[in-house]
């Protein structure tokens, strides 16, 4: 009897175990067919945009992913007017794109490439040479990882997404097959390669009775406002990118003073290491509870729209002075949009 149980439970498990895969190998198989699709429009390599995909959200892992679908790590920029969500990157706070859902995400990194001036020079290159690509990108200036092209052909060789390359959308789930024979047990793959079969199922319409309640039992139901008071003291130290330099961001308006008193730190110090020049203090602002360093954690940023030289040393975590010095600029003058600046010398001191 302990004989048929345990092989019974050894069939169970192998059954199961077929079709348990790595968060990576989960990934190809979802989103292969929004990338092919995306070559098709664009001629963006899809081993490329499959392998920035799994990249930039660890297997589809990261918060931005699973939050924003946002799969390709992309920021607001001037011209965005959709929705956006706060994240740390290389700095706290930065602003990045939502969608509704990662299709969405995928055109729009297609169009993001296809219409950057930064990235013209790609689309001249041989759509199936992956690697050429990965070197266009990473010199065009995508990622600042001096090891980010040899990262995502390193992603395309090991599970040999250049065999995307060679297919349409029509085939692409073949392919996904053809790599991973054991999807044929799963139900709902499978029911993707005979979409004439899908039945259509009807809505069902649900009827609730009405039940009556009290304007006090509706009012529990509110989710409780926190006062102003209540927000700015529930303020949590944070470690910023750029060598851990504890910083906090401003939940709603308030003064120096007041941050002053809360953190045991003279204003004068809070204005001094923030290159503050009032005392005011504004919901969202980057608030810096030790000097900055003199160095940023990225070689260089592009200026966005609306940003000042201020803004940039507090998203960055450096000393405006030295922000200043460094990209030859005079105290005040603004940088224009896409501008390069620079968060780290140009040249090595002697």
């Amino acid at each position: 009897m302990k004989r048929l149980f345990l092989l019974i439970s050894l069939l169970v498990l192998s059954k199961f175990s077929a079709q348990t895969w790595a968060t990576e190998d989960q990934y190809i198989q979802k989103f292969a067919q929004y990338a092919v699709e995306e070559m098709e429009k664009y001629k963006i390599p899809a081993s490329i945009t499959l392998a920035q995909g799994l990249l930039e959200t660890g297997g589809g892992q990261s918060i931005l992913a699973q939050q924003g679908k946002n799969h390709f790590g992309i920021k607001c920029k001037e011209d965005w007017t959709g929705k956006t969500m706060k994240h740390t990157d290389d700095a706290p706070n930065e602003c990045f794109r939502v969608y509704d859902d990662p299709k969405q995400s995928y055109e729009d990194h297609s169009i993001f490439l296809a219409t950057r001036k930064y990235y013209t020079n790609l689309f001249n290159l041989d759509m199936k040479d992956y690697k050429a690509w990965a070197h266009g990108l990473k010199k065009a200036g995508y990622a600042t990882n001096p090891r980010y092209a040899s990262i995502l052909i390193g992603k395309i060789e090991r599970y040999k997404l250049y065999e995307f390359d060679e297919v349409n959308s029509k085939e692409v789930l073949y392919a996904v097959l053809k790599k991973y024979p054991d999807l044929k047990d799963d139900r709902s793959f499978m029911a993707q390669l005979e979409p004439s079969k899908k039945v259509k199922s009807e809505p069902v319409t649900l009827k609730v009775p009405y039940k009556a309640t009290s304007y006090a039992q509706q009012q529990k139901r509110v989710e409780r406002i926190k006062s102003k008071a209540e927000v700015l003291n529930s303020i949590l130290i944070k470690s910023h990118p750029n060598g851990g330099l504890k910083y906090i961001v401003i939940p709603e308006d308030t003064n120096v003073q007041f941050i002053a008193n809360k953190f045991k730190i003279s204003d004068s110090k809070i204005t001094k290491w923030n290159d503050l020049q009032s005392d005011v203090l504004r919901k969202d602002d980057i608030v810096f509870l030790e000097s900055k360093n003199s160095e940023g954690n990225t070689p260089t940023y592009k200026a966005e729209f609306g940003e000042d030289m201020h803004d940039i040393a507090q998203k960055f975590g450096v000393k405006l002075n030295k922000l200043y010095a460094k990209n030859r600029m005079d105290e005040g003058q603004k940088p224009s949009v896409g501008q390069l600046i620079y968060l780290i010398d140009k040249k090595p001191r002697n």
